[in-house]
């Protein structure tokens, strides 16, 4: 199964860094970095966090194909 994250376009439409997104969801940067590049599957928890910080539904930021 393939994983697409679509993180890093809604994350620049809200204006955010990376730092200020993992800041405003309580994980490190790094995190977030290894989101954008699709080798970190998040927690439904997290998931649910960054879909709410970037206002995008959670199915157009994360894709299991």
């Amino acid at each position: 199964m393939d994983f697409i994250c679509n993180l890093k376009k809604y994350r620049q439409l809200k204006g955010l860094t990376q730092e200020e997104l993992a800041n405003i969801v309580g994980v490190r940067r790094e995190t977030i970095m290894r989101l954008e590049s699709a080798k970190y599957n998040p927690s439904l928890k997290l998931a649910i966090d960054i879909s709410r910080a970037v206002d995008t539904p959670i199915e157009e930021i994360f894709i299991f194909d």
